[in-house]
């Protein structure tokens, strides 16, 4: 009952950070995640660890619906045919909690979660969580009613909406608006009124001039109104500002236990993700019908538009580090909780 009680507590803890941000209940739901000013007086403990097992033969997965699952779609319909290098089971889920829940009880060996949520399962386990690939880069787009903005200097003296005050897409919003000498709530004000969803019903409907999404929320808001357009790419902004480093706003983690014991399984994985990924890029037809088909996102129309826009990538982490440790600081910089206070090290990542 004890360990129940303090696994429990780092449970809250995580997820009242996750679910000020995602929209996770919806089957859209985008993957911006951000930790709440209270989550270090409710994270006391760590997590109990995964069981030791030498040599694991099912690599269990999860995943969030949106895009931190769309990669991964092309594996899963070949586990489910049997022509997998191993043998996996697939668990896609609904809200953070979940998630979060089965990572730090060792019920998943490797999970999708947004970047900074993997620094921050790093930092609150001690270590029990290792990031092992970067899966999603930048998936967030200003968009305009209109055709007014097409640079950040455009912005001034205008208000943008922007879904989770202090959330990491508000973070990166005014680390770019920093760069480009604008004053947050002087040159530019920063409205956070609304979530994800309902920005993107309140743009379709006209009744907002300029706001901040994520895919795949961006893609169903211009499904909706075609006169709606994106006015810039935070990605490209990101690496502009950035020297070319690259934005990173999902990754796989996996148990450390896991990846000590089973190195040769978790790299046959890595393997076979990164194939999925591949496929899901060069094939959007075939990929959004299963991304349909196994709830990711509800049709394959917004899968085959969102698709494009996603940044689905396959990077190792150990080669991934410079540009992320980039974004741990950025994100550090406006607000250590983000991260679970402190920045990556070298027992974060993984090498195969």
């Amino acid at each position: 009952m004890k360990k129940d009680w303090k696994l429990n507590k780092l449970i809250l803890g995580i997820v009242g950070i996750m679910i000020l941000t995602s929209a996770c209940q919806n089957p859209e739901q985008s993957m911006t995640v951000v930790p709440s000013d209270e989550m270090d007086a409710v994270i006391q403990e760590e997590a109990k660890p995964i069981n030791e097992e030498v040599n694991h033969p099912v690599v269990r997965v999860g995943t969030l619906k949106g895009p931190t699952g769309m990669g991964m779609v092309r594996l899963m319909n070949l586990s489910q045919k049997g022509e997998t290098a191993l043998d996996y089971t697939f668990e896609i889920l609904d809200s953070p909690d979940e998630l979060v829940s089965k990572i730090i009880s060792g019920e998943v060996d490797v999970a999708a979660v947004p970047t900074n949520v993997a620094l921050l399962l790093y930092n609150k386990t001690e270590g029990e969580v290792m990031v092992a690939a970067v899966n999603t880069l930048g998936v967030l787009y200003l968009l305009e009613n209109g055709n007014t903005v097409h640079q950040m200097r455009d912005l001034k003296d205008k208000t943008v909406h922007v879904s989770g005050k202090g959330a990491s897409p508000d973070f990166i919003l005014q680390y770019l608006l920093n760069e480009a000498d604008l004053a947050i709530n002087q040159d530019v004000e920063l409205a956070y009124n609304l979530q994800h969803a309902d920005l993107a019903a309140a743009m379709a409907e006209g009744d907002v001039a300029i706001g901040l999404l994520p895919q795949p929320h961006v893609t169903t808001a211009m499904m909706k109104n075609p006169e709606l357009r994106i006015a810039m790419d935070m990605t490209k902004l990101w690496e502009d500002a950035n020297e070319g480093n690259q934005l990173a706003m999902g990754v796989l983690v996996t148990q450390t236990a896991f990846a000590k014991a089973n190195q040769e399984t978790l790299n046959l994985f890595l393997n076979e993700y990164k194939e999925s990924v591949a496929y899901v890029n060069e094939n959007i037809e075939e990929a959004a019908m299963l991304i349909e088909a196994n709830g990711i996102l509800p049709s394959v129309a917004i899968a085959k538009q969102a698709i494009p826009f996603s940044n689905i990538v396959y990077m190792d982490a150990y080669e991934a580090r410079p540009f992320l440790d980039r974004y741990f600081e950025v994100l550090y910089n406006f607000e250590p909780n983000s991260i679970g206070g402190k920045l990556a090290d070298d027992a974060f990542y993984y090498e195969k």
